[in-house]
C-alpha cells in the first residue's frame, strides 16, 4: 500500500505519517525491489491508534511507552487523566478570572492590567498554567513563505510560456516544430498546477496544526 492510499484511508496527512515514522512510532517495511515504503494493515491500524490517542491529547512519549509494552492502555490513560485534571484546574482558574471581568464597566484603556497580571503570576506560582496565545499571533507569518514562493514560481513559469509564444509569433519560420513548442508550454503550465496543489496542501497542514501539536511532546 502506498502512502497516499494510507493518507486517504486513515485521514492523516503524508507529512505527519513521515513525522510519526521519524519518531519511531511507525516502521513500515521496505519493498525489496524498489526500496519504497510498503504499508500494510498493521501500519494502518497503528496509525489509527495514534490518531485516536493524539485526538485525546496523549503525548507521543506516552504512546511510545504503550507501543513498547512498558505501559498498558489503562496505565497510559491513568497518567493522561492526571494531565487532563491539571488542565481542567487551569481552565477553571481562567474561567474565574474571566467571570470576574464580566462585571467591569470601564473601557480597556482604563483596565488595571498589571494588577490582574500580578494575580495571575501568583496563581502560576501555585501551579496554574494559563493559555499563551501570543505564540499563535505569529502563525499567519508561516503562510507568507509558501505563498510568496508559489507566486514567484507561477510568475516565472508564466513568463516562460509567454516568451515561447512571443518567439513563435515573431518568427514562426524559425520556431521549433509545433509538438516541441507545445511541450515547452505544457511543462511550465504543469509546474504551475503542481505549485498550486502543493500550496493548497501546505496551507491545510498549517491550518490543521497536527504536526505542531505532535512536536510539543
Amino acid at each position: 500500500m502506498k502512502i497516499n492510499e494510507v493518507e486517504a484511508l486513515v485521514g492523516i496527512t503524508r507529512k505527519n505519517i513521515r513525522f510519526y515514522e521519524a519518531e519511531g512510532l511507525l516502521c513500515p517495511r521496505r519493498n525489496s525491489q524498489n526500496g519504497y515504503r510498503d504499508y500494510g494493515n498493521a501500519e494502518v491500524e497503528a496509525l489509527r491508534r495514534i490518531k485516536l490517542l493524539r485526538k485525546l491529547g496523549v503525548p507521543l512519549e506516552e504512546i511510545r511507552q504503550m507501543q513498547q509494552g512498558v505501559h498498558t492502555v489503562g496505565d497510559g490513560m491513568r497518567r493522561h487523566l492526571i494531565t487532563l485534571e491539571r488542565e481542567r484546574k487551569n481552565i477553571e482558574s481562567s474561567l474565574r478570572l474571566c467571570a470576574g471581568l464580566t462585571d467591569r464597566q470601564e473601557p480597556l484603556e482604563e483596565l488595571d492590567a498589571q494588577a490582574l497580571l500580578d494575580e495571575m503570576a501568583q496563581l502560576e506560582r501555585e501551579g496554574t498554567t494559563f493559555m499563551n496565545k501570543q505564540k499563535q499571533d505569529t502563525k499567519r507569518r508561516r503562510y507568507v513563505a509558501p505563498v510568496l514562493a508559489a507566486i514567484l514560481m507561477a510568475v516565472l513559469m508564466a513568463g516562460l510560456i509567454w516568451l515561447f509564444l512571443w518567439a513563435f509569433a515573431v518568427d514562426p519560420a524559425g520556431a521549433p516544430p509545433l509538438p516541441v513548442l507545445a511541450l515547452f508550454v505544457v511543462i511550465p503550465a504543469a509546474v504551475v498546477v503542481g505549485v498550486i496543489i502543493a500550496l493548497v496542501q501546505r496551507i491545510r497542514e498549517i491550518e490543521q496544526g497536527e504536526e505542531d501539536d505532535a512536536k510539543r511532546y
